[in-house]
């Protein structure tokens, strides 16, 4: 893994990775089941310290010129929806359902669902981006010990895609304090 935070962002610069982010700060509401992913008084929403980590993350990205490729992806939860959408703009955000299963992981206890979606989510993030651009997914943290593990608010993961059926690289974890600090 790649320690220095200047040569993660000259990288980044260079395109090829995938960001994989957690969500902003929520904890207004709960999440009531059954979901309705487009009712959201009925799941927890960002804070308004969320919707200010949101909005730093995409400023700290535009400023240390990382090119992103549009549409960023989120999940279709309000509070990635809209971490995203403050982010990148409304219109720059395309709701993918499957990143919703990274948040149902915690719930799931059968050991061969579990590797079904982590299959899958590692076949996502294997493919590469456009030339020259980095491809941004606004997600949700992973349980304990499962793919990337718990992830701060905004924490992101860099990863370096190897191509279909190749696999991936960690690059680096960065903090919405280390990215915004560069």
């Amino acid at each position: 893994m790649i320690q220095s935070r200047q040569t993660i962002v000259d990288l980044l610069q260079e395109g090829g990775f995938v960001l994989y982010s957690r969500h902003a700060h929520a904890d207004v509401g709960n999440d009531q089941m059954p979901l309705n992913y487009y009712n959201c008084q009925g799941q927890r929403n960002l804070s308004e310290m969320g919707r200010s980590q949101a909005v730093s993350f995409g400023e700290a990205i535009r400023r240390l010129n990382i090119p992103v490729m549009f549409p960023v992806l989120a999940s279709p939860m309000c509070r990635t929806r809209e971490t995203a959408a403050l982010a990148f703009g409304v219109d720059y955000v395309y709701v993918d359902p499957f990143w919703v299963n990274i948040y149902n992981l915690s719930s799931i206890f059968d050991v061969a669902e579990q590797g079904r979606i982590l299959s899958n989510a590692q076949a996502a993030l294997e493919v590469q981006p456009h030339p020259g651009m980095n491809k941004v997914i606004i997600g949700h943290s992973f349980p304990p010990g499962v793919g990337f593990g718990a992830m701060p608010d905004m924490g992101t993961v860099v990863i370096r895609p190897l191509g279909p059926g190749n696999g991936f690289e960690v690059v680096a974890y960065l903090t919405l304090e280390e990215l915004v600090q560069i």
